[in-house]
């Protein structure tokens, strides 16, 4: 019998999880939860997250296991329905994760009621692991441990024709420019919100992106991969179990894309400038290197990678402006999002992305 869904955190029993530990092959039929504790970690923007520490009886388990549910933030909760954000991490678990080499947690049980915020997945504790800080930025040696999984993300199955006809791998768009075209939307009123904060490089990169999404949208001639689309410094863990020096969480957003647009998203809002200006062309060189030597890809030169890198270098501006719109409003929210809009913004005005998009 396959375990039911449980839309909180409050409606998780032992029962349950036995019923799901058994299922995953994590305790034997012999073991069981006899009493679970949970408490709230993190602080997700479309999903509440809960680790449970459990007693058993018999063999036991793993001493914690992590929650993840819909939000209890109807805003937020809203938001991850309309745009299936449920469904496909849960899809990704059960179809995609398996046949990639990125390091990603452990899913003992993923589920989702279709068209509602009624969501779960219960996944290893990866503890101590430390979560990236998206305002605070990370080092260059942490900036490679990214590059070497946006590799192993993208690299195992890049160009394969089979995943154009899993539909909610491309339901989102072709990650070429469906964000950025959503931007008019709620322009207007992020500036409003926000212009205290908001960089003059910034309200201008906002500018352009209106008038550039089109050319953004109508790129059609890219190598497509699966791509996370939310890949930052507050979707990755540091330093957790041992041979694992970073793990990538959160994968809500993944759809059909160009893989340069992982980095260039990553990159343009984990470091400041003068850090980022000093190391970006490196970076993109060891993933691009991964790419090549671990997975053969071929008929993709590096200068083709830097193209398609700059020309998606306004992708955390994007998706600072329209996620800080649609989800509820934090104080820590709102800095991450201001971080991400303006060193993205910065990033797009160093490297003329402007004019490299004009140019097709």
């Amino acid at each position: 019998m396959t375990p039911s869904v449980v839309g909180s955190a409050a409606s998780v029993t032992p029962a349950w999880l036995t019923e799901v530990l058994q299922e995953a092959g994590a305790i034997g039929e012999d073991s069981s939860v006899l009493a679970v504790e949970g408490s709230p970690i993190g602080t997700g923007q479309i999903g509440d997250n809960v680790r449970f520490a459990l007693r058993y009886e018999g063999v036991p388990g793993p001493s914690t296991v992590v929650g993840k549910f819909g939000s209890s933030n109807p805003a937020s909760a809203a938001a991850g329905v309309s745009m299936r954000l449920y469904e496909t991490e849960v899809a990704f678990y059960r179809e995609l994760a398996p046949t990639l080499d990125v390091a990603r947690p452990r899913c003992y049980f993923a589920a989702v009621t279709p068209g509602t915020a009624q969501a779960v997945l219960l996944m290893e504790d990866l503890a101590p692991a430390v979560q990236g800080d998206q305002i605070a930025g990370c080092s260059v040696d942490e900036a490679e441990l990214a590059m070497d999984e946006a590799a192993r993300l993208h690299g195992p199955r890049w160009g394969d024709p089979g995943l154009a006809s899993v539909e909610w791998l491309g339901r989102n768009g072709s990650g070429g420019g469906g964000l950025e075209s959503a931007l008019s939307m709620v322009w207007d009123g992020f500036v409003e919100r926000y212009r205290a904060s908001v960089l003059e490089v910034t309200l201008e990169a906002g500018r352009q992106l209106a008038e550039l999404a089109p050319l953004l949208s109508s790129s059609t001639n890219r190598v497509t991969t699966p791509t996370h689309c939310d890949f930052r410094l507050d979707n990755m863990l540091f330093s957790g179990p041992p041979g694992r020096g970073l793990t990538v969480v959160d994968w809500q957003t993944v759809q059909l894309g160009a893989g340069a647009r992982d980095v260039a998203y990553f990159l343009g809002n984990a470091f400041e400038p003068e850090v980022r200006r000093s190391c970006e062309r490196a970076l993109l060189a060891r993933y691009h290197r991964r790419l090549l030597d671990d997975y053969g890809v071929d008929d993709y030169p590096f200068d083709q990678c830097w193209n398609e890198y700059v020309r998606f270098s306004y992708s955390s501006l994007a998706m600072a402006v329209f996620a800080s719109m649609v989800v509820g409003r934090t104080d820590r929210g709102d800095a991450m999002f201001m971080a991400m809009a303006n060193r993205s913004a910065q990033m797009a005005a160093d490297l003329d992305a402007a004019a490299v998009i004009r140019s097709g």
